[in-house]
């Protein structure tokens, strides 16, 4: 059936209409938070390449979880800047450790909400990168057992979830590994199972003060060029016990995200990083479009692809449209 017969504007003249025929909707509920911690104490330092990002000490991030609780978005997922760094990742694993005492501090004021934490190296070590360095290279098997050190001290202090993200091979099942032996089995792992080398990141590693003091990261983060490799990728980390699984970057690769949804059976999360984050904040400082349906738009998008979670630095903001109606508009 063609025109003059078929007219697909009929369905698009009335709000009603569009209404019934939307196919993607956002909600709260797929929404999870990135949260940046920091020692010290009564600090609230906005990071000047992510406008509205703050870095908080743990005396000071307790109003911006209520801020989050109190919308309704159910997880966050906490990064932190040590106040010393070294080449093992110290801090990293430390019992006081600065997010091993920032979940602490949230878990006993928000029983109720999910905190994910990072398990990962770089914003620990003096070099910058995700992994053990030696003579310039960056060990994989070596890295993982310090990667169990820290999801074990994570979950201890009382993690719901943990989040590999270094991109290092076993990571998943490492860490499957050492919590199943401490009787944390029923705690999750989110891979970050396609993560990209990416230039979107910049913004984030001046939050986190983890840029790679030498080199780069694309020996072990993924080439930007490849599709079915971050398939594999993904299904690794299935085999290895991740119960969620994601892709990083989101907007640059949907299409990853759009054919892992249709190839795989556990949730996908995506993450909106801080460079896609900072554009639109910087697009609409200068005038050049609308903030808000720009955030809209580019989070639907990702969520149309086929993502079920959404790490968004615009959950807080996303939250409010939501309840504002922007699903029916």
């Amino acid at each position: 059936m063609y025109f003059p017969i078929l007219r697909m504007r009929r369905l698009r003249m009335k709000d009603n209409f569009r209404r019934m025929r939307r196919e993607t909707r956002l909600s709260i509920s797929d929404l999870i938070y990135p949260i940046f911690i920091q020692d010290g104490k009564k600090i609230k330092l906005e990071v000047p390449s992510m406008p509205g990002i703050y870095r908080f000490s743990t005396d000071t991030v307790l109003e911006e979880v209520e801020r989050v609780a109190e919308m309704g978005i159910p997880a966050i997922i906490l990064f932190g800047i040590p106040a010393e760094k070294d080449s093992m990742a110290t801090q990293a694993w430390v019992e006081d450790g600065i997010i091993q005492r920032g979940v602490r501090v949230i878990k006993e004021k928000f029983p109720e909400l999910i905190v994910i934490t990072d398990v990962c190296l770089c914003e620990y070590t003096d070099h910058g990168h995700c992994g053990i360095v030696k003579d310039g290279k960056i060990l994989n098997d070596e890295t993982l057992e310090i990667i169990k050190k820290i999801a074990l001290s994570q979950v201890e202090a009382g993690a719901d979830m943990v989040a590999p993200s270094g991109m290092m091979d076993g990571a998943v099942a490492a860490i499957r590994e050492i919590l199943d032996e401490y009787g944390y089995g029923e705690i999750p792992i989110m891979g970050y199972s396609a993560k990209f080398a990416s230039s979107f990141y910049g913004p984030f590693r001046d939050a986190a003060e983890s840029a790679p003091a030498f080199g780069d990261r694309r020996t072990y983060q993924m080439d930007p060029a490849n599709r079915l490799e971050a398939l594999q990728e993904i299904e690794l980390d299935i085999q290895e016990g991740a119960d969620i699984v994601m892709v990083k970057p989101a907007l640059p690769y949907l299409d990853i995200i759009r054919e892992a949804k249709e190839r795989i059976n556990v949730p996908l999360a995506a993450y909106q990083v801080s460079g896609e984050y900072s554009m639109i904040r910087a697009a609409a400082k200068l005038g050049w479009l609308d903030e808000k349906k720009a955030i809209w738009e580019a989070t639907l998008s990702i969520k149309r692809a086929g993502a079920d979670l959404i790490l968004t630095y615009f959950a807080p903001e996303l939250a409010e449209m939501i309840k504002e109606g922007w699903n029916e508009s």
